[in-house]
């Protein structure tokens, strides 16, 4: 299952969304979206974790927390449609 974190601090790294969700389960997978131009990030990732179960613990934990001084918010991703 994976989850999508946004608002997260400019300076925020792929180790500081694994600390967030870990806690909850087994983190498979962790990215935090970069602007390929700017060379900077976008402000949002995504983790997968092992089980839904884990996955809806960590985004309990998780939505409305605040990190690195900023509100994160965390949901259920979505796959994007693809183009057919």
């Amino acid at each position: 299952m994976t989850i999508f974190i946004y608002g997260l601090n400019y300076r925020a790294r792929r180790e500081h969304i694994v600390a967030l969700c870990s806690p909850y389960g087994n983190v498979l997978s962790a990215r935090i979206i970069v602007d390929q131009e700017a060379k900077r990030s976008k402000g949002y990732g995504f983790v997968e974790m092992e089980t839904l179960e884990q996955a809806e613990a960590a985004i309990a934990a998780i939505e409305g927390m605040t990190h690195m001084g900023r509100v994160i918010h965390a949901v259920h991703a979505h796959d994007r449609a693809k183009n057919e």
